[in-house]
């Protein structure tokens, strides 16, 4: 069976499941919220300091906020052993992967989508005329911390302390893409803006990398 077909269903499944009833969508939407406007009041930024400070807030808001999004990707599946079943079908591991990478794209792009106008109007940016680089830099980021993410959160389900094992194993991994993806941000919200190619080629080479890998060694992620 081909790759494309088993993922592309797998992914409907994904999609169907959370927009009924939208529990994870709702959480993250309210939890980086709750952290955007609990951190511009705190700092209470001038223009300038937002220039500079912002993306790094932004980016740390959504690795938290994927981090709790990502925790149940494998963890609801055990529920009636539907893991078990799905590596039991005639697919592919790795189009169970792919299936949870691209969902979990999907959400928390989704949310992006909705923060970043609050983002803007919280901390005084202007991030209309770079909405098209802006959007690039996003979703290279996001598509690093969704594969990285959902890999671990694969290799944690099986483990007794997989609430606290997630994050411990996520944020030394995805330390060097945030920075590339902050850096890259920071230099389209300075004035004038500009887009770091070295930044956005180095979240190219990342997201190839771990996408690579988790083709690779798919079969053996999912493992009890």
């Amino acid at each position: 069976m081909s790759l494309v077909r088993p993922t592309a269903i797998l992914l409907e499944k994904e999609l169907r499941t959370e927009f009924r009833s939208r529990e994870l969508l709702t959480s993250t939407l309210v939890f980086v919220l709750m952290v955007l406007v609990l951190f511009s009041f705190t700092f209470d930024p001038t223009s300038g300091e937002s220039r500079r400070f912002g993306a790094g807030l932004l980016w740390l808001a959504l690795l938290f906020a994927g981090s709790l999004m990502l925790h149940p990707s494998f963890t609801r599946e055990q529920t009636n052993d539907t893991l078990s079943a799905l590596r039991m079908a005639p697919l592919e591991p790795v189009a169970i992967l792919a299936a949870k990478i691209l969902a979990n794209f999907c959400f928390l792009l989704l949310a992006e989508v909705v923060l970043l106008p609050v983002f803007a109007a919280l901390y005084n940016l202007h991030i209309a005329g770079v909405l098209g680089p802006l959007f690039l830099v996003m979703a290279l980021g996001t598509l690093a911390l969704s594969t990285v993410g959902t890999v671990f959160s694969a290799i944690s389900s099986q483990a007794r302390m997989r609430e606290l094992l997630l994050p411990l194993l996520l944020l030394p991994m995805m330390t060097p893409a945030l920075i590339a993806a902050a850096e890259a941000t920071a230099g389209l919200l300075e004035d004038p803006a500009s887009l770091s190619t070295a930044w956005t080629a180095f979240l190219v080479a990342f997201d190839i990398i771990f996408l690579t890998v988790t083709w690779l060694f798919g079969e053996y992620l999912l493992e009890e």
